[in-house]
């Protein structure tokens, strides 16, 4: 049963430094730099823009350093780079 609780958290550790994708369950979208994060998914994200539906260009607001709250994710692309460079 602990596996389960554990793998999204192996999967963000992993991602650690690299740029993703996260959307609130308010529909809110932001991309950033994932710089921390704790087991409630409470997420820091660096140079972080807020998006409109996936859209990268244009951000409709530069933020930079923001702290997510864990309980507003409703789900997170962790590659990114790859996903926009095919």
């Amino acid at each position: 049963m602990q596996m389960a609780g554990e793998m999204p958290l192996k999967m963000l550790a992993r991602a650690l430094n690299n740029r993703i994708l996260v959307k609130l369950k308010d529909g809110s979208e932001y991309v950033g730099t994932l710089y921390r994060y704790d087991p409630c998914m409470n997420l820091i994200l660096l140079d972080a823009e807020e998006v409109s539906e996936g859209r990268l260009d244009p951000p409709i607001a530069k933020l930079g350093k923001i702290i997510i709250r864990g309980s507003n994710v409703l789900y997170v692309v962790l590659d990114l780079d790859k996903l926009h460079s095919e």
